[in-house]
C-alpha cells in the first residue's frame, strides 16, 4: 500500500515538475476552493484562531483573511511539490536571502548558529535555499513520514544540495554530533509542542501560549546565537528572506529570554499579514 501511494505521488511530482509557474497558480487557485468550500479542511480552526487572535476585526475582514489563509496554504502544497524539480537558478531568485552577509562573522569565527522561523509564507523551500546562498553547512529539523518510501524521497529531494535533514526526535543528539562545528540549525518553531511540562508560556497573539523549548535549550547548552529569518510574500511564487539577529549571547539572557523574543518577533511578522500564517494548525491546544 505503500509502495503503491508513493507511485501515485511519484507520478504527481512529474506532472507538476513540468507545468509552467503560472498554470500551477491555476491549480492551486482550484485546490484551495476545493479545500475551503468543498472539503472545509479544519475550517473552524481556522477560524475561532482568527477571531480569538484578531477580536477587533470585522466579519467581512475575517472572512477575507480565511480566503486568502487557505489560497496560502495550497501555494504552499504545491510549491512544495515543485521543489522536487526546480533549479537552483530557480529556488536563489524565488526564496532569496536579502542579507546574508550577517551570517559572516559566525562562518569566519568557526561558530555554529540557529535560525529560527515559522510556518509562515514559503517554509518549504527552506531546506534549499539556506545551502545555496550561504557558507554553512546547513541542518534542518524534519518530521519523518509514516510512509517510509515517501520519507526517503522527500529527504532525497531537500537534501540534494547539501542539507543534512535530522529527525525532530534526534534533535538532542544531532546538536551533540556536531558540537562545535561551524552548522546552521534551521528550525521552525511555532508548533503546539507534545510536552507540556517542558514548554516555555509567553503572550502571543494576545493569548497565553506554548512554545516549544528546543531551541532555547539548545542555543543556551551550546552557547549558539539566534536569528531570526522573516519570510515575505513578493507575489506569487516569489519570496524574500529577511535575517535579523535575535540573540547573540544566550549566556546574558534569563531563562524564558530566547523563546519571549522569538514569539515577539514571529507576532509582528503575522500582523503585517495574517493570511501568510498557518491557522490551520490547532496551535492552542494547551493550557497550562
Amino acid at each position: 500500500m505503500n509502495l503503491a501511494a508513493t507511485f501515485f505521488f511519484y507520478l504527481f511530482v512529474l506532472l507538476i515538475g513540468i507545468m509552467p509557474f503560472r498554470l500551477l497558480y491555476v491549480l492551486s487557485d482550484f485546490v484551495s476552493f476545493l479545500l475551503r468550500k468543498v472539503f472545509k479542511y479544519r475550517k473552524n480552526v481556522v477560524i475561532n484562531n482568527l477571531r480569538s487572535s484578531f477580536p477587533e476585526i470585522s466579519e467581512e475582514e475575517t472572512r477575507l483573511i480565511v480566503k486568502r489563509t487557505y489560497l496560502n496554504l495550497s501555494d504552499v502544497f504545491m510549491e512544495g511539490i515543485r521543489a522536487f524539480t526546480m533549479t537552483r537558478k530557480q529556488i536563489r531568485e524565488r526564496h532569496h536571502i536579502l542579507n546574508p552577509e550577517i551570517l559572516e562573522p559566525y562562518f569566519e569565527a568557526g561558530q555554529g548558529i540557529i535560525v529560527v522561523t515559522g510556518h509562515y509564507g514559503n517554509w518549504e523551500w527552506g531546506a534549499l535555499s539556506p545551502a545555496l546562498q550561504t557558507r554553512f553547512h546547513n541542518i534542518a529539523f524534519y518530521k519523518p513520514l509514516k510512509n517510509k518510501w515517501m520519507d526517503k524521497m522527500v529527504n532525497r529531494n531537500r537534501s540534494r544540495w547539501g542539507t543534512t535533514l535530522a529527525p525532530i526526535r534526534q534533535t538532542t543528539k544531532t546538536f551533540e554530533t556536531y558540537r562545535g562545528q561551524t552548522i546552521l540549525y534551521l528550525m521552525a518553531a511555532d508548533q503546539s509542542p507534545s510536552n507540556r511540562e517542558m514548554a516555555y508560556w509567553v503572550s502571543f497573539l494576545g493569548r497565553d501560549t506554548a512554545f516549544l523549548h528546543g531551541p532555547e535549550k539548545h542555543a543556551r547548552n551550546n552557547n549558539y546565537p539566534v536569528i531570526f529569518v522573516a519570510i515575505r510574500r513578493v507575489k506569487r511564487g516569489f519570496y524574500e528572506l529577511e535575517l535579523t539577529s535575535l540573540v547573540k549571547d544566550p549566556s546574558k539572557l534569563p531563562d524564558g529570554e530566547i523563546t519571549r523574543l522569538f514569539a515577539e518577533k514571529l507576532e509582528a511578522l503575522i500582523r503585517e499579514d495574517p493570511a501568510n500564517w498557518l491557522w490551520s494548525h490547532r496551535r492552542w491546544k494547551l493550557t497550562r
